[in-house]
């Protein structure tokens, strides 16, 4: 397995892992990201030319080590990964492991502050070990953290999927407003016969949902929480970028895209919230969670953004909407329900997109069992006869 770290400040880490790693019964390769040329070491690879700036130097070092990681696994040489670093060493090790399959084991100990940790997980399935303390060598502190973490890269090993499934996989988006309509998706699917994989509309969740649909490793898309978006458009904490939306397309795989939770924008604690948005109609969802309802120019906007980008797609689309509100909050006597506000979505979405996308409009709640008839209906439809998708892993 390969041990990731920056050489010239955590050296004494590197080795004691390595010490650890070895009684285990493993072998191990030190990578090194360093700023400053080590002593050479037998199983050492370092990072090659050194630039002028602190900026251009740590660009240099991801971009040299990167491809050489995934080398490394495509090869078979390494079967794990495990990081150590404060903040240079753990930015370096999020860049240079991100060409690495999803479930390949990425252990990371850190001491970087909390902001960069919750960025690396929000992009990658880095299990992360914060230490706390600072890494200063080998103490009764951080000796027990690296313990504990080589021992546990230890026992983590990697078996790749195979290339050609023999089941059929999609992806479904899902948020707590929207559990009802993704677990009656999740048990038709498995009665036809196939699995079913859900991410939380959570930014990170899209974020990593586009990224496994344009790696294959799904064979549609039924992207019933589009909540992602309302975040991108006004200005929350749950966006899954300007990616959003794309992938399926490009695959081209086919996808059904619904309304779900656009009818909230999601900030921290209530003290979070920016005040260019004094006044507006807010939910406490937890005491880490306060929800805005959006207006009819924002939904408006939204949907304009969704028309715009499923325009590009290659592949079959269905646009699903549930005339009798968009989630948990937005039903009849709910405290989100705004009829008005919801149509300028589905106003914008019928304006924009293009006749080859159908759009059809149900007279049910999207939690109702007809949303998920319909939607997973359609699903099965697209997937009969077709070929299982290839996983590029």
């Amino acid at each position: 397995m390969a041990i990731v770290a920056t050489l010239d400040t955590k050296a004494q880490e590197a080795d004691y892992l390595c010490d650890i790693i070895h009684r285990s019964g493993r072998e191990t390769i030190l990578v090194d990201v360093g700023t400053t040329k080590t002593e050479a070491r037998p199983n050492d690879m370092t990072a090659g030319d050194r630039v002028a700036t602190p900026a251009e130097l740590l660009q240099k070092i991801a971009a040299a080590t990167r491809p050489r990681i995934a080398a490394l696994h495509a090869s078979g040489v390494i079967s794990a990964v495990i990081g150590v670093g404060g903040g240079k060493g753990s930015s370096l090790f999020g860049e240079v492991v991100a060409d690495l399959p999803y479930g390949f084991p990425k252990l990371l100990i850190s001491s970087a502050r909390p902001a960069l940790l919750a960025e690396l997980a929000a992009k990658s399935d880095i299990i992360i070990y914060p230490t706390v303390v600072d890494l200063f060598g080998v103490n009764g502190f951080t000796g027990r953290i690296l313990e504990n973490a080589g021992q546990a890269i230890a026992a983590m090993h990697y078996t790749p999927p195979p290339v050609r499934r023999s089941t059929k996989i999609v992806a479904i988006t899902a948020f707590g407003v929207t559990t009802p309509a993704a677990s009656g998706c999740v048990a038709r699917l498995s009665k036809a016969g196939i699995e079913a994989i859900v991410f939380p509309a959570n930014g990170a969740g899209g974020r990593k949902m586009e990224a496994l649909v344009a790696r294959g490793e799904f064979d549609a898309v039924l992207d019933l929480t589009t909540t992602e978006l309302a975040d991108e458009v006004v200005g929350g904490t749950a966006s899954a970028g300007p990616d959003r939306l794309k992938a399926a397309g490009s695959r081209p795989v086919p996808q059904l895209i619904a309304p779900g939770a656009v009818d909230m924008v999601n900030f921290g604690p209530p003290s979070t919230v920016p005040d260019r948005f004094k006044g507006r109609q807010f939910y406490s969802h937890t005491p880490y969670t306060t929800l805005m309802r959006t207006t009819a120019s924002e939904n408006q906007e939204i949907g304009r953004l969704t028309a715009e980008r499923l325009s590009q797609a290659e592949g079959p689309c269905l646009v699903l909407w549930p005339a009798r509100g968009v989630s948990d909050y937005d039903r009849e006597g709910g405290i989100f329900h705004d009829p008005m506000a919801d149509a300028a979505w589905l106003s914008a979405v019928k304006c924009e997109l293009p006749t080859k996308i159908e759009c059809r409009e149900l007279d049910c709640h999207i939690n109702d069992p007809e949303f998920a008839d319909t939607a997973v209906a359609w699903i099965v439809s697209q997937l009969q006869g077709k070929p299982h998708a290839n996983a590029h892993v």
